[in-house]
This record gives structure tokens, C-alpha cells and sequence, in this order.
């Protein structure tokens, strides 16, 4: 079945079952690999995109349920201020060691400061909860956060 994706504010028309996962679309039909296969369950959250703004684990979203929201991925969360400001704060601050869980963690961090511009400790974790580090860089990503928050 053919489906129309707005990705990254470009239409893409995809020919793939309804069923299949928006993360396997992502990567394996128009070649856009920043969004990552962690688990597949939806339990590590290295595979988040935006739908309508909105942080989601690709990997158990159906194609099908897309519909005609828009998709962000980390090929374009540096156009959004707040995508931006992340994407600097991950680099001043060096976040990054294996980086394999990086991009899911800067969809979701993007996500909290264009909700919460200001976010205090509780709303950090309230938001990066299903983001899993295996590295265990949590403190420099909590670092980050506030630091692209100016807080």
C-alpha cells in the first residue's frame, strides 16, 4: 500500500505494508539511518522521532497509524530553536561517548524545552525516563538540558 509521509516537511510516498514500523521506513526505504534500532519494544527510546511534535518511539509506531502528521527526525530537529540549542549544549558539554542512544535522547530533550523552557529536575526525568544510556551518561545529559535551557 502506498502511504505519503511529511518527513523533515518533505513528502515521501512509500510503497510498504500498513504494519511495518515508522522506524524501518525511516531507515531502510528512504535511507534516513540517524533514528536508531535499540530494542524494538519500545523500552529504550533510541528510536524517537517527533509526530506532530510530539516524542514517539518509531519502532512501535505502525506506518499506518501516522496518518498525515508530520514526522521529525534527528536529520532536522536542529531547524527548531529548541532542537538547536540542544544539539550545541550536547557538543559544549561533550554528552556523547558510544553516542548510539544520542539522537533518541536529543528528540526527546528537543521535545521538553519547547514544552518546558525552563525545566527543573523532576520535569527532566519526567521526560528522559524512557531514554536508556547504556553508557550511563545521564549527569552530562542533565547537564546539557539545562544548559541549552540557560537554567
Amino acid at each position: 500500500m502506498a502511504f505519503t509521509l511529511k518527513i523533515n516537511g518533505t513528502p515521501h510516498v512509500v510503497d510498504v505494508d500498513g504494519d511495518i514500523a515508522l522506524l524501518w521506513v525511516l531507515r531502510d526505504v528512504i535511507g534516513m539511518t540517524g533514528t536508531k534500532f535499540g530494542c524494538g519494544q519500545s523500552l529504550c527510546g533510541a528510536c524517537t522521532v517527533h509526530l506532530d511534535g510530539q516524542p514517539v518511539r518509531s519502532c512501535q509506531t505502525p506506518v499506518d497509524s501516522v496518518g498525515e502528521s508530520a514526522i521529525t527526525t534527528i536529520e532536522a530537529i536542529g531547524q527548531s530553536p529548541q532542537g538547536a540549542a540542544v544539539q550545541k549544549a550536547w557538543l559544549e558539554l561533550e554528552v556523547v561517548q558510544c553516542g548510539y542512544c544520542q539522537s533518541g535522547q536529543i528528540m526527546s530533550a528537543a521535545a521538553l524545552l519547547r514544552d518546558t523552557p525552563k525545566p527543573t529536575d523532576e520535569d527532566i526525568d519526567a521526560a528522559m525516563s524512557g531514554n536508556v544510556c547504556r553508557c550511563g551518561t545521564y549527569h552530562r545529559i542533565r547537564a546539557a538540558i539545562k544548559h541549552a535551557a540557560g537554567v
